[in-house]
């Protein structure tokens, strides 16, 4: 029997002996490449960046173009506005604008630059947090600071006999440290909420509106309309108010309003309309989005992309409407650019 054939239980055994060493070698395989399925999905995340860099280079070109320019306009635009106050007495009087107040988000943008010329963010994750607390820091100082003018110049131009008081030296003060504080507050809850993420559509480290639905119907109520609203308001009181000075509805003597503050409330009211028109589109979109998730797929990246870059942009344009609306302005931006020439030639 032991040099006889083999018997039918052998047979089986030598057919499915291979198969079974087959299936082996396939569940090895299939272990082995769900265990470096992520790192390849991580590792060609930049791969797809760059290939839709790729299929799109005029939009990177395009962002990037937008980006130098809102840097290089904002960093001359404000250093001609300090040197412009320092310069002149005129332009540091009350109800003109003052120098140093944010311009909406322009502090790290040369770090945004750098991530789409490596299509990517490389400054690692503290950089990244820092980034975006800066810019919240910025865009919330900016509506909050344009808040206040406003509360300012309405007290100044509708109540002027009681502004002495309300805008005293030391109430100033208040008011300008109440302010900021309120940023502060309302940039903090981001870090525990854990908000500021990378956003690889507009290579910026930012708010991410996906986090939570009513963290960000919250953000867009408290930062964005309420305080539009209250400018909207006090705007409105000082146009009813010079069209009756200016029809002569209100004989009064007492409500005169001179040409100077006129012009600067003009200044300050258009500097509000664009701030309004640059972030509206973004704020309404992650109001949208957070109100029904299901719009998130609906609305297009490149629309998503040029609302943030809008909002960007934003923050180069105050310096040149104070040169365009504001006569003192004007002439001391001359003479510093007259200046300049002079000394390099």
């Amino acid at each position: 029997r032991l040099n006889g054939p083999p018997g039918p239980s052998a047979a089986p055994l030598r057919v499915h002996l291979p198969q079974l060493m087959s299936l082996e070698g396939h569940e090895r395989a299939a272990l082995a490449e769900a265990t470096l399925a992520p790192v390849r999905n991580a590792s060609a995340a930049p791969s797809d960046g760059a290939q839709r860099g790729q299929q799109f280079p005029w939009a990177v070109t395009l962002l990037a173009g937008v980006l130098i320019t809102t840097i290089v306009v904002d960093i001359i635009g404000n250093l001609l506005v300090i040197v412009s106050v320092f310069r002149n007495r005129k332009l540091r009087k009350a109800g003109n604008p003052r120098p140093g107040r944010p311009g909406g988000g322009a502090v790290p943008l040369p770090l945004v630059l750098t991530a789409i010329f490596n299509d990517g963010w490389i400054a690692g994750y503290l950089h990244c947090q820092v980034s975006g607390f800066l810019m919240g820091l910025s865009v919330i100082g900016s509506i909050f600071n344009i808040t206040g003018i406003a509360v300012n110049r309405y007290c100044y131009i509708c109540h002027s006999l009681k502004y002495d008081k309300l805008f005293s030296n030391s109430n100033t003060m208040c008011y300008v440290v109440l302010v900021w504080a309120l940023t502060i507050l309302a940039i903090v809850p981001n870090w525990f909420v854990e908000s500021l993420q990378y956003d690889p559509r507009v290579y910026s480290c930012t708010f991410a509106q996906s986090v939570s639905s009513l963290y960000t119907i919250t953000v867009v109520v408290v930062h964005f309309i309420v305080p539009i609203g209250i400018v909207t308001y006090c705007y409105l009181r000082i146009w009813i108010l010079v069209i009756q000075v200016r029809r002569r509805v209100k004989p009064d003597s007492r409500q005169k309003i001179k040409p100077h503050d006129l012009r600067n409330f003009l200044t300050m009211f258009v500097v509000f309309v664009l701030f309004a028109v640059c972030w509206a589109p973004l704020n309404f979109i992650g109001l949208a989005v957070a109100l029904d998730s299901r719009l998130g797929t609906a609305i297009p990246e490149w629309l998503f992309t040029a609302s943030y870059f809008m909002a960007y942009f934003n923050s180069c344009l105050n310096a040149v409407v104070y040169g365009v609306l504001n006569h003192n302005f004007r002439k001391e931006y001359k003479r510093i650019v007259l200046i300049i020439f002079r000394f390099h030639c």
